[in-house]
């Protein structure tokens, strides 16, 4: 049994793991193509056929929505964008609460924040990570105006009772799909589900256009009142005799036709690197599974999950040693990656929940929590989501090792490095013993 890297001894790897890169030959072709026309952005923000933009971000538009089998897709410059164009055309305004996860990145809580409305958090199912339907009927008041439902780490929320609760309440169901392109569930696409989705195009996604994303809906309003938003709606409203001007001044959210380009040709990849990266993540899945205490990913019935990354739970009582102490034995076992030098690739907890950071601890959103229309309180205290801080602070613990970039070669020093630190728990006891004790 050899010694821990953490406690001095020779590391399973020290290569550098490989980049991952899915843009190829076909992606510089077309940006070539888009250079060559000297076309790299065709929008004008009034109204005229230019409005929607020019022919590549309409074509990739079209590309998608056929490939995810929608009415509507548009087109815009990142997944934050798309949250807040999102709100915007749900209506959403001051007084208004949107029920949101605490455990994603920090946009999906900041979107209502954008109109003054103010966001609510409910807990997190401990299998999906997801938002746990009951806690979400828990937080629904007279004020609630729509549930922002994230597919996070690339499974699929529990969508039936979300839609019944929302159909019970009159509320609208925005699906943010930034880490489940493709992920399905009951047989459907996740952010076809709800009234309207949203999925990133940034560049550590699954594919990528350096930065984008794009919304998809059936709703004919909604889809309007999203271009509007992403194109300066105020200034063409009048010419366009929308009726409807209510959320539609706008702003610049628009994607220029060189990511357009590569989205294209990315899109036409994205069934081939989800069957490498699900395969990779179903083998760590089952290798890691048989060291006890190390709970791989839960895949519910119905539901294809897309791995963004591979979140484990970790039980302490079970290994013997904390989970953090662990993952820094493993992070000393392994390389970063190619242009992840500074960022390891394993990590703990995945995101802090979100109400505990300064702008909901101190309220510093004037227009929100301080609105004279806000009739309501909402608690941002430590303990209001108990399983998300669970799952933060003690038990999960993510890696990205998963990545169609890896060789088989590659996932076997993964393997290794994690049986590795398991066998050597006696040592990290002690050692986890040893920075306990004052100096």
């Amino acid at each position: 049994m050899s010694k821990l890297a953490l406690l001095g001894g020779k590391p399973v790897r020290t290569k550098i793991f490989p980049q991952s890169n899915t843009i190829g030959e076909e992606e510089k072709r077309a940006v070539m193509n888009v250079l060559d026309s000297g076309n790299l952005s065709q929008y004008v923000g009034s109204w005229n056929p230019d409005f929607f933009g020019g022919p590549m971000v309409r074509q990739f538009e079209r590309d998608w929505a056929e490939a995810f089998g929608v009415k509507f897709c548009m087109a815009v410059n990142s997944n934050t964008s798309g949250l807040n164009a999102c709100i915007g055309a749900c209506d959403i305004g001051p007084g208004d609460e949107v029920i949101v996860s605490p455990y994603t990145m920090t946009a999906g809580a900041i979107a209502p924040l954008i109109y003054g409305a103010v966001p609510v958090f409910a807990d997190i199912d401990e299998d999906t990570f997801c938002l746990d339907p009951e806690s979400v009927s828990s937080k629904i008041t007279p004020r609630t105006k729509a549930i922002l439902v994230v597919h996070i780490t690339g499974h699929p929320t529990d969508m039936d009772p979300i839609m019944e609760l929302a159909r019970e309440h009159g509320l609208k169901v925005i699906e943010d799909c930034a880490q489940s392109p493709m992920g399905t569930y009951n047989g459907k696409f996740v952010g076809t589900i709800g009234d309207v989705g949203i999925f990133s195009l940034n560049y550590h996604k699954h594919i990528h256009t350096g930065e984008g994303g794009m919304i998809v809906t059936n709703n004919p309003v909604i889809a309007e009142k999203v271009q509007l938003i992403r194109n300066h709606g105020e200034a063409v409203v009048e010419g366009k005799k929308t009726m409807d001007i209510w959320n539609t001044y706008g702003f610049n959210y628009r994607m220029t036709e060189m990511e357009a380009a590569v989205g294209t040709e990315q899109l036409k990849k994205l069934p081939h690197l989800l069957d490498e990266r699900i395969s990779r993540a179903e083998h760590l899945s089952e290798m890691l599974g048989k060291l006890p205490g190390i709970i791989p990913p839960v895949v519910k019935e119905g539901c294809r999950h897309v791995y963004y990354i591979q979140a484990f739970k970790f039980k302490k009582d079970i290994v013997g040693v904390s989970r953090n102490t662990f993952i820094d034995a493993m992070k000393a076992e392994l390389p970063p990656m190619v242009l992840r030098e500074s960022t390891p690739i394993i990590g703990c907890g995945f995101a802090p929940p979100l109400y505990l950071q300064p702008i909901y601890q101190q309220r510093l959103h004037k227009c929100s929590f301080n609105c004279p229309r806000y009739e309501g309180e909402v608690s941002y205290d430590r303990g209001i989501c108990p399983v998300t801080e669970r799952m933060f602070f003690d038990e999960v613990f993510t890696h990205e090792y998963m990545r169609p970039s890896f060789s088989w070669d590659d996932i076997k020093d993964v393997t290794d490095a994690y049986y590795k630190v398991y066998e050597n728990v006696a040592d990290l006891k002690e050692y986890e013993m040893q920075k306990s004790v004052p100096v």
